[in-house]
């Protein structure tokens, strides 16, 4: 089985919808991913990942399915600099403080103990254990149990916060190094694939990260959201 994860186009965050330079990325994602034999659409119920895959979904004649918890994701918390801003707070993590992954547990750390994000993180974890779950995959802690897989392939339209959450759990990977070490850009496409041997104990493998390639020479690069949701 395989999930493929796609951000959304160039935004217009005061309106939630696409730019008209997102429309051509979603209309470039939808070639690219035309031939990825994709079977099912999932998407935030925002407005802009909600438009990046209805190019998709009308070029492969699917519906789009909307999962309200890959919505983007909030963050902030009294007294967390940056105003709780993940993506520059796990740079802080990594650049000024070092910080050890292997002995430290980022959830316990003051710049996210307290912060909105770690909420988004794990409900976003549970939920898309529950999607896994529902397609055969049973995640028990750094392996999923394949219960039932078969060979398929869905997308999902999202974004890089709860995209991030999402992966970040799935691969088994701390948040912030995701955030720092794996930036995505707009209509990216990042393929996991998970095998299918039912019975037995299996692990995502990353086919695919950041595949941008149908976009470039448009928009201004990897660009995260200032404020929160």
């Amino acid at each position: 089985m395989r999930i493929i994860f796609v951000r959304h186009g160039e935004p217009d965050y005061e309106h939630d919808c696409l730019t008209e330079t997102g429309r051509a990325q979603a209309r470039a994602a939808a070639e690219r991913l035309s031939g990825e034999g994709i079977t099912a659409i999932y998407s935030s119920p925002n407005g802009r990942a909600r438009e990046t895959a209805s190019f998709t979904a009308e070029k492969l004649g699917l519906p789009v399915t909307v999962l309200g918890y890959m919505h983007e994701i909030s963050w902030g918390g009294e007294g967390i600099p940056e105003n709780g801003h993940p993506w520059t707070l796990s740079d802080w993590l990594i650049d000024r403080e070092n910080f050890d992954f292997y002995r430290e547990d980022w959830r316990e750390h003051p710049y996210f103990a307290g912060n909105a994000a770690l909420r988004y993180w794990d409900m976003i974890a549970g939920k898309i254990d529950e999607l896994l779950l529902s397609r055969g995959y049973r995640h028990e802690g750094s392996r999923f149990l394949c219960e039932s897989g078969r060979d398929e392939t869905v997308a999902l339209f999202s974004h890089g916060g709860s995209g991030a959450c999402a992966l970040s759990h799935l691969l088994h990977l701390p948040f912030p190094y995701v955030c720092t070490v794996f930036p995505y850009d707009y209509t990216s496409v990042i393929i996991l694939e998970f095998p299918v041997r039912p019975g037995e104990y299996v692990h995502p493998r990353v086919e695919l990260f950041n595949d941008a390639a149908h976009i470039r020479g448009t928009g201004r690069g990897v660009q995260f959201q200032q404020e929160s949701e």
